[in-house]
């Protein structure tokens, strides 16, 4: 091979390692509430799978998991850009201090959540729910609000039944099973792997209006100086869910590894919310923001005393990053 021949390969061949190393040092994670085992963070494991973040301009690789609460939303945002919470969590965040802004509306409803008492309860409709023992995970979660919302719909106090806490929704059936409570909160996907061995008394679609559970959001300083990445996110988990309506059965076995569950019950979880609607609103939103549902989602919260504090959240809402199709507020 000639000198200037192979001194030319070198150079290409140098070329592509310093590119190489270069996109993987700008790859980067975003950070998603409950990741892994919730059903909002689904349209994120998509997105990764078919390149959309990558084709959209977002070099994202990875997805950080978080639990809920003010605190862990303030660590989640520690070195991302963009993340996924809860909006009474974010509310939290900021008014402990935190630089984050609302900057895409995510999850619309509660349409993952239902309520399960055994195939042979006597408990037929919420009507009957009456000095019955009902599960909630823990103090101040939204399991607990909409423990006390679903029986204020069938015409009763939270004092007309007994709230139990359970600490997960795993334990809660448990504790269902061994006759500790009658009614079971169960959430997607686990909603879909239980399905054949309780029986639904009532859907979140079908108990409640449409309660905004899940934005996205990003930090002050990502907003000043990652406007382009936020954006190319946005549309990207946007893709996704379109995608996701078109083919639910693919997207479940998308999700089933990063969620380590079945394929079966990935498809059934996928298939069942990008059908639900609830009051005309799907359960997975493109991005636009719905600010009746992420008020109604605040005063849910406040009624646990989850939070305590007014929140204004015209001042916690940053739409630039939409693109102009969605921008405005619904």
């Amino acid at each position: 091979m000639p000198s200037h021949v192979s001194k030319r390969a070198t150079r290409v061949a140098a070329l592509a390692i310093a590119l190489s190393m270069s996109g993987a040092a700008n790859a980067e994670n975003i950070a998603v509430g409950n990741y892994g085992s919730s059903a909002n963070g689904m349209p994120f494991a998509v997105a990764l799978a078919k390149g959309y973040f990558q084709q959209e301009g977002a070099n994202v690789t990875g997805i950080v998991s978080s639990q809920g609460g003010g605190t862990s939303v303030r660590n989640a945002m520690a070195g991302v850009a963009y993340g996924e919470a809860n909006p009474g969590a974010i509310a939290v965040a900021i008014q402990q201090g935190a630089d984050i802004k609302i900057v895409s509306d995510n999850v619309l409803t509660i349409a993952e959540f239902a309520w399960m008492v055994k195939k042979d309860s006597p408990i037929k409709t919420i009507k009957d729910l009456k000095g019955r023992k009902i599960g909630y995970t823990n103090p101040r979660s939204t399991s607990q609000a909409l423990a006390i919302l679903l029986l204020r719909k069938a015409g009763y106090d939270e004092k007309d039944a007994e709230l139990v806490k359970t600490g997960g929704f795993g334990p809660m059936l448990a504790a269902l099973d061994l006759d500790q409570i009658e009614v079971a909160a169960v959430t997607e996907p686990l909603w879909s792997k239980v399905k054949d061995k309780y029986r639904v008394l009532i859907t979140g679609a079908e108990a409640l209006p449409p309660l905004d559970n899940v934005v996205g959001m990003a930090t002050g300083e990502a907003i000043k100086t990652r406007g382009d990445f936020i954006r190319a996110v946005i549309r990207a988990r946007r893709r996704a869910v379109e995608f996701m309506i078109k083919n639910p059965d693919e997207a479940g076995d998308i999700v089933a590894e990063p969620f380590g569950i079945t394929k079966e019950v990935a498809r059934s979880a996928v298939r069942n919310l990008t059908t639900s609607m609830t009051q005309g609103i799907p359960y997975w939103g493109t991005g636009q923001i719905h600010l009746e549902g992420m008020k109604r989602i605040i005063e849910v919260q406040r009624s646990v005393g989850a939070i305590t504090e007014e929140i204004d959240l015209s001042k916690m809402i940053d739409t630039q990053f939409l693109p102009d199709d969605i921008k405005a507020l619904k």
